[in-house]
Order: C-alpha cells, then structure tokens, then sequence
C-alpha cells in the first residue's frame, strides 16, 4: 500500500571453516571464528551457524570435504540462510564447487572484508580506494565459457575465434582500474604537498597503527581533540585523519591510519597504499593494542601488525601501546601483560587514565633528538621569533637592549637555520657590526643552514592547521 514501507531484510549467514587440530576446542579456533563474526557484524550480516572442518588442509578441489559439504548444505537450508560465507580465502574452482552444492551465495574472507569497507569508506578518496580493490579482487575471479561468445567465429579464410566476451570483460575491467589509479595517485600528490609542508616546518609527525578496532581513533579524539568516528566495530575508520596538539610548548601533528587485520588481502594494501604512506613517513609509529584480549591473541595480533608494516617499509621506531587497560578487571592479567611487554606504555583513552604518561615519553623521545642553543633576536625581527616558538621546547626569554635572547632546544635543521642568530658569535662581532641578527657564522653552520633554507619556510601553526582538516575528501568516518 502506499503509506507501508517495506524493510528489507539482512542478509543472513552461515559461516564454514577449515582449521588446524582435531579438536572443535582447539586454542585459536574460537578467535578465528569470532574474527569472522564481528566481520560479519560489520558487513551488517546476520550470523546463524558454524561448519568446521578439522584438518592439515582445505580439500583443493572443494575447500571442505564432502560429509561437511553435505553439512553445509544442510545447514544452509534449514537455517533459511542467503548465504555462506568462508574464513578464508577460496579459488574460482572451490567457489564453483561450495555454488553447486549450497542453494546461496558465497563470500570469502576477501570479498566480506572489501565489503566491510565499501559500507565504512565516506570520502572520495576511501572510495576509490575500496572500488579499485574491488576491481583488482574481481579481475582475478573472472571465468568464461570459452569460445562462447566470440566475438568473430572460425569459418574459411578465418584466423580463428576472436575476442571472447571474458576478454572484453577483462579489458573493461582494467581500463576501470587504470583511471581510479589515475584519480587516486593526483589526490596522493594532494596529500604529499600537505606532508612536505609538516615535514619542512619539522613539526614531529606521529602515525597510529594496529589491528582494527584496537581504539587507535578514540586515542586520536583524546589528545588532539578531534571528533572521528568511534564504534565498536572493525574498520570503523578507514580514511586517514591528521589532527594537532601541543605539549610543553611544542607541536605535534598525528594521523590515524587504517586497522589491520590477519589475511589482510593485498588488493587493500596496494589500494591504500597512499593513505599507509603515513607510517612509512612518520618519525614515531605508535603501534596501538587491546589490553583486554588474551596473551595468545594480543601475541599473534602484534605479529600481524608487525608483518603489516615491514610489508608496505616502515622503518621508524615503534612504541606499543596497549589500550583499554581499564577492562581489566583481574590485577594478575595486568602484571603478566606488563611483565611480557615491559617497554609499553599503558593507557585507557576511553578514561584518559596514562594519557599524561604517554605525551610525556613522545615529547622526551623528540627531545632526544633536539639541540640547545642561545639566540639573540632583534626586537625588529619579531617573525623569526614568532616562528621559533612552534619548534622550539624549554623555552626560555630575556628581554635586553641589544634584542631578545632566547634559550631553547631544537631539530638540528631548525638549529642550522637559527646560527644566524646565535647569541654567543652575536657578542664577538668586530666593531663596526651592529646588528646582532647579522652575527658571523661558520662555515658548516652556514652551509646547514643554506640547505635549510633551500626549503620553503613554513609557519608551525600553518602546519598545524594544514594538519586540522582531515585530509579526506569528504568528510570524516
């Protein structure tokens, strides 16, 4: 009728699985198992049943063997479910196979992990991201019948059948594929500018990482005061978000990256590739963990992440930091945690409790890397004062007549771009040199300093704001 509205119903699923062991009880079964339901919660698909296999190996053929098989279809039909959805990765011939004997679709974990970010991608960029991987996953899926539907048949004075309709498939395809590259590597460039700009202000860049749904995005909300979207969910952010804050008189610009997770499918990794650039560019990655999981999940997570990131070059330091510790409820649990990863740093940022902690141990691993110096400014110079409060840390002013004289500590490059106003040449200048700003400088100073300024000058708080806005297309997650 025409007031009714009518709801369309979820899609409902039933999950089958090929695992190591003999045992339905085996260790690491259940979190395998739970990984795809909280994947399926994601995709908005209604969890109703298990089939597991047990054995060394997936059947190559069929991926389950026939008894289970005949145990998935059953399940299938007497659950009423659409589909059946795979742990893991299926091939176009154990896909036909599980298609022949289930009356639903089937999912592998690549398609319901791609499906998962096609609901949670809002900008443009995430988008185009999500549809190339899509195409790649699905150029490597398509099947033909042959010769059927050539476009040129055999005949007398014929070379044979032309262009099948695969292969006009597969050309359309990878025309497709070629142009989102081409749209997404001109809004990388976007992105490359808006770091090069960070990087020349040597405002510290820190990049959050680890496996989905782990609060990295709460964390960002915390110290920066941003607003990104937080769900209990995986892959609840996938666009890359850079936001500021300051401590101890200092700027920091961090960006919250995409989750990671076990089996991510490639077609991910080299579609995001831009977006993962963060972590390969970053001085600090902070490498953020759940707390709350067992030893032997938080164990093989960090092994995932770990593998992540060596995968796509990311060579900066790492600092673990496990998140939701006030989840905790057994003492016992926290000790053995602390005892397993005595280098950590633990924190809630949900509560905010070891937040103070952890910006204290960021700003002394950046201070580690700073150089004291005296300056002296001329009143008239009051721009590359105003500049030097946004790099500088412990900062220190004493008005005299000759100018102000500023005790600090800064990045080497920032120290070589301030020799001109080193305090000390400044007071033996020759007579005759008045100007303090004009102090002699030596010779290695003063090439360090030329390539410094071989830069372009960025103000800190126009890095910091370059920072502000997310650097989506359209809108945070």
């Amino acid at each position: 009728m025409a007031g009714e509205s009518t709801a369309v119903a979820p899609p409902r699923a039933v999950v089958f699985a090929v695992l190591p062991g003999g045992e339905a009880s085996e260790p690491g079964a259940e979190e395998h198992l739970a990984e795809i339901k909280e994947l399926l919660r994601s995709a908005e698909i209604e969890w109703l049943a298990d089939v597991v296999q047990h054995r060394d190996r997936p059947d190559p053929h069929s991926y389950l063997g026939r008894g289970k098989m005949a145990e998935l279809k059953g399940a299938v039909k007497s659950t009423g479910a659409t589909v059946a959805v795979c742990e893991d990765d299926l091939s176009p011939g154990q896909v036909a196979a599980v298609l022949d004997a289930v009356d639903a679709d089937v999912l592998d974990r690549t398609e319901l992990i791609l499906s998962v970010f096609s609901k949670h991608a809002h900008s443009l960029e995430g988008t185009l991201q999500v549809h190339l991987a899509q195409l790649e996953y699905e150029l490597t899926r398509m099947r033909g019948k042959g010769l059927v539907m050539s476009r040129l048949g055999a005949g007398v004075d014929m070379r044979g059948p032309g262009e099948t309709k695969l292969e006009v498939d597969r050309r359309v395809v990878r025309r497709r594929i070629q142009v989102l590259k081409g749209r997404i590597e001109h809004m990388a460039k976007t992105r490359r500018t808006q770091r090069a700009r960070r990087l020349r202000s040597s405002v510290p860049l820190i990049a959050l990482a680890g496996y989905t749904n782990s609060g990295k995005s709460t964390l960002l909300n915390a110290l920066t005061g941003a607003d990104v979207s937080v769900a209990d969910r995986l892959f609840e952010t996938l666009d890359p978000t850079s936001r500021a804050f300051r401590y101890r008189d200092r700027d920091y610009v961090m960006t919250d990256t995409v989750g990671f997770i076990r089996k991510l499918p490639h077609q991910l990794v080299d579609a995001f590739a831009s977006t993962l650039e963060e972590t390969t560019l970053a001085d600090v990655v902070l490498v953020v963990a759940d707390a709350s999981l067992e030893a032997a999940e938080i164990a093989s997570r960090q092994e995932t992440v770990a593998e992540v990131l060596d995968m796509i070059g990311s060579r900066a330091p790492r600092i673990v930091v496990f998140n939701k510790v006030d989840r905790i409820d057994d003492p016992g649990k926290r000790a053995r945690l602390e005892a397993l990863y005595p280098e950590a740093a633990y924190i809630s940022a949900t509560t905010g409790q070891g937040l103070d902690a952890l910006q204290a141990r960021l700003a002394d691993f950046f201070d580690r890397a700073l150089r004291p110096v005296r300056l002296l400014f001329p009143y008239s110079d009051g721009a590359a004062m105003s500049r030097l409060r946004g790099v500088a840390s412990d900062l220190r002013e004493e008005h005299t007549p000759h100018g102000v004289i500023v005790e600090a500590r800064l990045p080497v490059a920032e120290a070589a771009r301030y020799a001109r106003y080193d305090a000390a040449a400044a007071a033996g200048a020759p007579e005759g040199r008045d100007e303090p700003g004009e102090a002699a400088e030596s010779p290695s100073a003063a090439a360090e300093r030329e390539r410094a300024d071989s830069v372009d000058e960025t103000d800190p708080a126009e890095a910091a704001t370059q920072a502000e806005p997310s650097t989506r297309e359209a809108g945070d997650t």
